[in-house]
């Protein structure tokens, strides 16, 4: 059923980008000035940072799973691997959405009043970020348990990932 109200259109999981408040504030605010304000230089490039992170972690994950599928990779390499970055992933994602959460996105607020709406947003998003964890996380463990390169279970966690990649990145929260 395709969503009736605003805020249904704003759900992450319907959007296909930056709602139009976060676009204002990027205007008023271009990523290229973040570096270089004094006040906040530190935080926001490690919130970057962490962000490029997750993203590197998605595609190395990517093309291990592709390299599995194809033959190009030992499954027990790929196993091994795909524990430890998807293990890496989900902690490291889990808190530093509670970061942001209780912390950055706070802070951020007091510079200007009228991020407070995108932050909300924000926070939604990271709840319901949750559900598409778990079915990474599910996938994920499937996939460590298969016996042989062709199992179904890698092709799933393989539109997981190529999912959360697409999906997430676009909204910027991986």
């Amino acid at each position: 059923m395709p969503p009736s109200s605003p805020a249904e259109l704003l759900h992450l999981d319907v959007r296909t980008g930056l709602p139009d408040a976060l676009r204002v504030l990027l205007h008023d605010y271009p990523r290229s000035q973040w570096e270089t304000d004094k006040g906040y230089d530190g935080l926001i490039r490690f919130w970057l940072d962490r962000h490029m992170m997750f993203r590197r972690i998605l595609e190395q994950l990517q093309t291990h799973t592709e390299s599995v599928i194809d033959r190009h990779m030992d499954l027990r390499l790929f196993q091994q691997q795909t524990g430890r970055l998807g293990s890496t992933f989900v902690q490291e994602l889990h808190g530093h959405h509670s970061i942001e959460d209780g912390h950055y996105f706070p802070v951020l607020q007091q510079k200007d009043a009228r991020i407070a709406r995108a932050f909300e947003l924000l926070d939604h998003d990271h709840h319901a970020l949750d559900g598409h964890l778990n079915t990474f996380v599910e996938h994920a463990n499937a996939a460590l348990q298969v016996r042989t390169a062709g199992d179904v279970a890698i092709g799933q966690f393989h539109t997981t990932i190529n999912d959360l990649a697409l999906r997430h990145g676009r909204t910027g929260l991986i």
